[in-house]
């Protein structure tokens, strides 16, 4: 078996493991409702860092609105004739 072939099986394989898995947690209640508050709390966790992220690669990457939304400093605000 080369390792491509390793690779794809064992990808497979855990594929079907997590099909199974998330199978059984939204069969049972007391696990669904377990699953929900797991992945709420992991959004609210990583909300700050997400944006804090977002910021930073938009900044990055020049930061332009193209036609979108401007966001900007809520210490802007405070002086409307830096807001543009």
């Amino acid at each position: 078996m080369t390792q491509e072939q390793a690779e794809k099986t064992a990808n497979i394989l855990i594929g079907a493991a997590a099909l199974g898995a998330a199978y059984f947690v939204l069969r049972n209640p007391a696990l669904r409702r377990k699953a929900w508050q797991i992945a709420r709390t992991a959004m609210i966790a990583a909300g700050p860092a997400a944006f804090t992220e977002a910021r930073r690669v938009w900044s990055a990457h020049g930061g332009g609105t193209h036609g979108a939304i401007a966001v900007h400093d809520p210490a802007d605000m405070r002086r409307p004739s830096a807001v543009s």
